[in-house]
């Protein structure tokens, strides 16, 4: 008998998948469960690879929930709809997946991948999913965004500005993230850096963030070609996979 790809916890996670997340809250509270699922499977070294990301992913989208309740964001519908578009491509990523289907985004399947081992280390890991999340998601959860509300990706607009506060967010919270997946001796070497490594992620993140909103402008000039829009698909997807295998291998782990 084939074991479920999600192990003793698929029934729970199929359940949750069925259901589609309308509002930001809606998607904390899925990731909040989802996060409680994950941390049941079988460990790997003690470390379940999807989790690694999935708690890195709901402690953004958290403060973004924050934020929408402080006001912190001039365009808060715009924002509100990218988030729950954007998560809608993670959990579609993972139904997928739950059906095997060949459908499943070469970006997330060399994260899923890893669930059954070899071991992934935390930090690899979730670098691996916001890679997948950032380099493929984003830039079309950023189309279907502005396609629903009749708008367009503008340089300089108030939707450009409240998705480069999301930066912010970032930078705010990659310091204690990222420790939180380093061992004893990471950690160490961590200190004598000093705030390099947090300075450099902060900057790498803007950088990966920019570069999808310029595929977001480039896929919604072609919106309408659907040949044009599936090779950037493909494009985008073998950029990401390449990058995540990478990142999960023996020489992305030793370089985090």
């Amino acid at each position: 008998m084939i074991e479920p790809v999600w192990g003793p916890v698929h029934r729970d996670i199929v359940d949750l998948l069925a259901d589609h997340p309308a509002d930001v809250p809606a998607v904390v509270d899925h990731l909040t469960k989802l996060q409680d699922m994950l941390v049941r499977l079988p460990p790997l070294e003690a470390s379940c690879p999807l989790a690694d990301f999935n708690k890195l992913y709901l402690t953004i989208t958290s403060s973004v929930l924050d934020g929408l309740y402080d006001d912190r964001f001039i365009d808060p519908v715009f924002l509100s709809r990218l988030d729950v578009e954007f998560a809608a491509r993670y959990f579609d990523a993972m139904r997928l997946w739950t059906d095997s289907s060949p459908g499943t985004p070469k970006a997330w399947s060399c994260l899923f991948e890893r669930m059954r081992g070899p071991d992934a280390r935390p930090l690899p890991s979730a670098a691996a999913g916001v890679n997948a999340h950032i380099n493929f998601d984003l830039p079309f959860a950023l189309v279907t965004t502005f396609d629903h509300l009749e708008s367009e990706p503008v340089d300089g607009s108030d939707q450009h500005h409240d998705y480069l506060e999301i930066n912010n967010i970032f930078a705010d919270k990659i310091p204690g993230l990222r420790r939180g997946y380093l061992e004893r001796w990471q950690l160490l070497i961590d200190m004598l850096n000093g705030d390099i490594d947090d300075w450099y992620q902060g900057e790498l993140v803007e950088y990966t963030r920019d570069v999808a909103w310029r595929n977001a402008q480039k896929i919604w000039r072609c919106r309408h070609d659907p040949d044009a829009r599936e090779c950037e698909r493909t494009r985008l997807d073998d950029n990401a996979a390449a990058l995540g295998r990478l990142l999960l291998s023996p020489l992305g782990a030793f370089l985090q």
